[in-house]
């Protein structure tokens, strides 16, 4: 017997869901690596020490 329609639609939603989720995270764990280096850069360089 074949699948109902609402199978297919179900799914294809349900992946769709995830690959948007997917980018979300994506983009927010790019932001924090962008935000985190001008404070790593900002900071001032650690005197040598002879």
């Amino acid at each position: 017997m074949a699948k109902n329609t609402n199978t297919f639609e179900k799914r294809r939603k349900e992946v769709e869901k995830k690959r948007k989720a997917d980018e979300k995270r994506e983009r927010r764990h790019a932001r924090r690596q962008r935000g985190s280096e001008p404070e790593e850069a900002a900071a001032p360089p650690e005197p040598d020490v002879e």
